[in-house]
């Protein structure tokens, strides 16, 4: 398994990245400009990443405030797991996210530096919306 993480401070309550992060209907917002045809509820979702694949992720298990773990639900191109944890610390949030990928030796060719870019744009997205979320509510 080749392993892409992504590690970001959020200036947020880990409840409010919880809960977040634990509604795929929300995940859209984390996704890059070449997702399409993205179809979610609050467990699954199903995706095209343009001129590659169709994915249907759905999340397996929540341990409330902790961590997040999704998982295919139908056969990927490869295997696939992506991880969200949270840590609280203070009134913000330690936030890794992983990315765990079977890639064969092509794959890893053609294939991690999507990854790990995939990984760095959802995090950097995820603190973007909700920093914004919370400047919004501050002006309000």
């Amino acid at each position: 398994m080749k392993i892409f993480e992504s590690k970001i401070t959020i200036n947020k309550p880990v409840n409010d990245v919880y809960r977040f992060l634990s509604d795929m209907n929300n995940h859209q917002q984390l996704m890059p400009e070449n997702i399409t045809d993205w179809a979610s509820t609050t467990d699954e979702a199903s995706f095209n990443v343009q001129n590659m694949a169709k994915l249907s992720l759905k999340i397996e298990s929540r341990v409330k405030n902790a961590e997040i773990r999704i998982i295919p639900s139908e056969k990927p191109p490869f295997d696939l797991e992506l991880k969200w944890n949270l840590s609280p610390v203070n009134d913000h949030t330690d936030v890794l996210f992983t990315i765990a990928a079977d890639l064969n030796m092509m794959m890893k060719m053609l294939a991690s530096g999507p990854l790990q870019k995939l990984a760095d744009h959802e995090t950097q997205n995820l603190n973007s919306i909700l920093t914004y979320t919370q400047d919004n509510q501050q002006q309000n």
